[in-house]
């Protein structure tokens, strides 16, 4: 049996994500021009420059708090349907913020795999609710 609460949470988790990873690509603009002498030394300081810029902090806060919420949700979740309806969800969303905050749009193609995805995870849903 599906419990929709489950399914809610985890299209929550995938909101969460996909809303957040655009915004982390756009807070982390900059660091391909950190540079340092060795390897670790490059290391601290990209991680330096990613912890003290708010613009990244702050999606990457909102990212692990999906993170968190969807170890939560994966409690009372079927596993078999919990992996491929965030993941591909997660897609979806990324794709349709990162157009809102001004990311190339995708081609046709694109849009004929959202679809494809959708139809994908209601035919998952609805094959956990018959059964």
């Amino acid at each position: 049996m599906v419990n929709i609460a489950s399914i809610l949470w985890l299209i929550i988790v995938a909101a969460i994500w996909g809303l957040s990873t655009p915004l982390l690509r756009h807070g982390s603009a900059g660091i391909e021009n950190v540079s340092a002498d060795n390897l670790l030394s490059q290391w601290l300081a990209e991680l330096k420059f990613l912890i003290l810029n708010w613009k990244y902090i702050f999606p990457f806060l909102i990212n692990q708090s999906g993170s968190a919420v969807y170890a939560l949700a994966l409690g009372s979740a079927d596993l078999s349907l919990a992996v491929p309806l965030t993941n591909s969800l997660t897609f979806i969303f990324v794709s349709i913020s990162g157009r809102l905050l001004g990311e190339a749009g995708g081609k046709s193609v694109s849009y004929l795999g959202m679809t494809l995805v959708v139809a994908g995870v209601t035919l998952c849903v609805l094959d956990r609710a018959w059964k």
